[in-house]
């Protein structure tokens, strides 16, 4: 058809309101729960359930909660076996993990599975304000996790034009940012840290991107903290939106113009947070455990009460107005695994990171802990800007962080793009390093 697009623009599907969201889970937390069912690893879990009293906060509560290490701990193999209920026929695309530690796991996905991912995705870029005459400069790595080519596919489902570059490994960063140049798109999407790092290149080169076409920035795949989301928006000259998701469960929500957090699917998956110890319900707007049990995409890994480790809270109520105001928004707290101990110190990664970051001479750093000669020791690797005095900055950091986080590091100069290079073949990247052993 004469003026079609490729990638032919999907519904969205949006619920009519916050009680057609409720019908939708009723009636599909039944056909989770059967699918789980089918599942060799769920065997002898759920004959305590009652399927027909889903409803029921207390019966529901009774499912057990599963988290990465229980998959990892089946190893690659058992995790086929037991866990993925999909026939081979039907298996559109693995996903793999994109975590920065532990070992991978490769989920399957059938094309059912697909067809709500692409809704899901196609709801971020809308949410986040995103225009059809926009032209994104896509960076998130093309390879055998998916985040690359499944945010390029859905951009042009929802009427967007993408400029497929992918990583700096796929794309060198130099060229990257001579692309920007060239075609001047108006959305450039990647992980923050390689935005972080062609910001930092651009200056290096004598680009002033802030000048630039682009008016947003969307990221995700990384905890965006406040300082760092900061950083970037001055870099680019952009507002920041950030996407939330999994490589388990899906994309599940996305920041919007107002800012509040991230607008949560709750018509796509059921969230609950929950207090880490009872694993109760905790009252609206407290802090707790996120659980997530996919709705929709569970025909081929069928996840039942799914915990990522992520500390969050949930709000109702939106000062965002539209479609997706019905809507509740979640924000980030912390991860229940984003800590490291050093010297009988707990070093909370998401605060080192906003605290680094809003050191304006640091453009970039990477945290190890090291043991040397039988003691511990942070190691804090960081890239100085140009025009900064090195020792002056190296000096005065050391003494903050010993300031604040009560211990003494080792501050390591790095040339600037040594990280980047580092990064920027990981969907996350990997910041805080534990050689211990």
């Amino acid at each position: 058809m004469p003026g079609k697009k490729i990638g032919e623009k999907l519904d969205l599907e949006l619920p009519s309101s916050k009680e057609d969201i409720l019908r939708i889970q009723s009636e599909r937390k039944k056909i989770a729960f059967a699918q789980a069912q089918k599942a060799k690893f769920y065997q002898g879990k759920l004959d305590h359930i009652d399927p027909e009293n889903l409803d029921d906060p207390e019966e529901w509560a009774k499912i057990p909660i599963i988290d990465k290490e229980t998959l990892r701990d089946l190893g690659v193999e058992n995790f086929r076996e037991l866990f993925c209920i999909a026939e081979q026929k039907d298996i559109a695309e693995y996903w793999r993990s994109g975590g920065a530690t532990g070992v991978p796991l490769y989920y399957p996905r059938t094309y059912t599975d697909m067809y709500y991912t692409y809704i899901q995705l196609c709801r971020c870029w809308t949410v986040s304000g995103l225009k059809e005459d926009d032209i994104c400069h896509q960076s998130f790595p093309y390879g055998v996790h998916p985040a690359g080519q499944l945010w390029s596919r859905t951009a042009n489902q929802t009427g967007i034009g993408v400029l497929w570059a992918g990583s700096g490994t796929n794309t060198p960063s130099k060229v990257q940012l001579e692309l920007i140049d060239d075609l001047q798109p108006t959305i450039w999407m990647g992980m923050p840290s390689y935005g972080l790092h062609l910001a930092n290149l651009a200056e290096e080169l004598g680009i002033d991107l802030a000048s630039g076409n682009v008016r947003k920035v969307i990221v995700g795949a990384e905890a965006l903290s406040d300082a760092k989301r900061d950083k970037l928006e001055r870099a680019w000259g952009a507002e920041v939106n950030d996407f939330f998701g999994m490589t388990e469960i899906g994309i599940l929500g996305a920041d919007s113009k107002v800012h509040e957090g991230f607008h949560i699917w709750t018509d796509q998956a059921l969230f609950e947070v929950v207090d880490e110890e009872t694993g109760l319900t905790v009252p609206e707007g407290e802090e707790g455990l996120m659980v997530i049990t996919p709705l929709f995409c569970n025909t081929s890994t069928p996840f039942l009460r799914w915990s990522s480790g992520d500390i969050v809270r949930i709000n109702n109520e939106t000062s965002l107005d539209g479609p997706f105001s019905i809507f509740p928004v979640m924000k980030h707290a912390h991860r229940t695994v984003g800590f490291s101990k050093i010297r009988g110190i707990n070093i909370n990664h998401s605060e080192f990171e906003d605290f680094i970051f809003r050191v304006p001479e640091i453009n970039d750093f990477k945290v190890e802990f090291v043991a040397t000669d039988g003691l511990d020791d942070l190691v804090v690797s960081v890239e100085i800007a140009q025009s900064a005095e090195a020792k002056s900055i190296i000096d005065d950091l050391a003494e903050k962080i010993r300031g604040v986080f009560e211990v003494r590091p080792v501050i390591v100069q790095l040339a600037t793009g040594t990280l980047a290079q580092e990064f920027e073949a990981s969907v996350k990247a990997p910041r805080f390093v534990d050689q211990r052993t």
